[in-house]
């Protein structure tokens, strides 16, 4: 849509016909599809899907993830007048971008979600669309996992978190955002050695073969260097990446369900995805958003960048 057009434009997230493109409509009106892309369940020509998990009842500490998608959403609004700062290219307008809407489950049946979760997944898959998931706690990537890791074997998993999240947990059954890598070490979803946890700061001595990069050592070390040494950690395995919003300090991202202080800045988390372009991402999350928690919406808000970088990285190899 051109800016000329924005005087005339009404909700683009559902009236628009081409899939690609930037969008001009008032940021605080209209409907909040993520970056304005058209909601829409037709995977025809589609490249990329965005959608929701709104799922927090897997969490140890405090819910409020569920209401994580819709946040981001809003928050995005913000960001596509323009192509994304530091980027070479606009995927949005080189890449048919949707947002494909949330995941339906009984909130009162939570043992059936993990496997409306993965069916979700793999639909959007199956259709030839990549995906990128906004959600909900951590528990949720175990099941879009599954589904990735079914099309594309064993993935590398770049994942930033302030907590490793590989407590042992055998019964497969069992809901837990705090034990997601474990299983799906165990499962075979994820090759450890090609693996790579970024800004962990929680005690947990079984790493259980993953590679780990502590804050502090992001700190010392500085954001470049690490986007190196998780780019030769992972090399060309397939690769799948997760954010936990935790990840940053709770200066920069209050609102979340386990806060940790000495994390990430949000300067150093973009400079290190945006390092990372040219990895072979099949799909990404950004997740444990927790807006009660954080009244200015900067959660959100960082969120919503975190995604977009995950549409950049994605495009980013596709388009050489």
């Amino acid at each position: 849509m051109a800016l000329e057009d924005a005087k005339t434009a009404i909700d683009d997230a559902f009236t628009r016909k081409d899939l690609k493109g930037l969008s001009f409509e008032n940021a605080f009106a209209g409907a909040t599809s993520f970056l304005r892309r058209k909601y829409t369940k037709d995977l025809t020509g589609v490249d990329l899907a965005v959608t929701g998990v709104p799922f927090d009842q897997a969490v140890t500490h405090r819910t409020g993830t569920r209401f994580g998608p819709r946040a981001i959403r809003e928050a995005s609004s913000l960001q596509p007048y323009d192509p994304p700062y530091g980027w070479d290219f606009d995927p949005l307008s080189e890449f048919a971008v949707i947002d494909y809407g949330d995941v339906a489950f009984d909130y009162a049946k939570v043992w059936e979600t993990p496997a409306l979760i993965e069916a979700h997944i793999r639909t959007i898959l199956a259709g030839g669309a990549g995906t990128v998931t906004l959600g909900g706690d951590h528990f949720v990537t175990l099941p879009i996992l599954k589904a990735h890791a079914e099309k594309f074997g064993p993935l590398a998993l770049i994942q930033f978190d302030a907590h490793s999240d590989t407590w042992q947990d055998d019964d497969m059954e069992r809901i837990d955002h705090g034990t997601f890598v474990y299983k799906a070490i165990k499962l075979g979803l994820i090759d450890p050695a090609r693996s790579v946890q970024v800004g962990i700061r929680t005690t947990n001595p079984d790493t259980w073969g993953m590679n780990i990069i502590d804050a502090r050592t992001v700190h010392e070390a500085g954001p470049q260097a690490i986007a190196a040494r998780i780019r030769e950690i992972v090399g060309d395995q397939p690769a799948y990446l997760t954010f936990d919003i935790d990840a940053l300090d709770p200066a920069f991202a209050p609102g979340t369900g386990t806060p940790v202080w000495g994390g990430l800045s949000s300067g150093q988390a973009a400079i290190m995805l945006r390092d990372l372009a040219g990895v072979n991402l099949t799909g990404g999350d950004v997740v444990e958003v927790s807006p009660p928690y954080d009244t200015t919406g900067a959660t959100a808000i960082a969120g919503a960048h975190v995604a977009m970088e995950l549409i950049c990285l994605w495009a980013y190899t596709r388009r050489r």
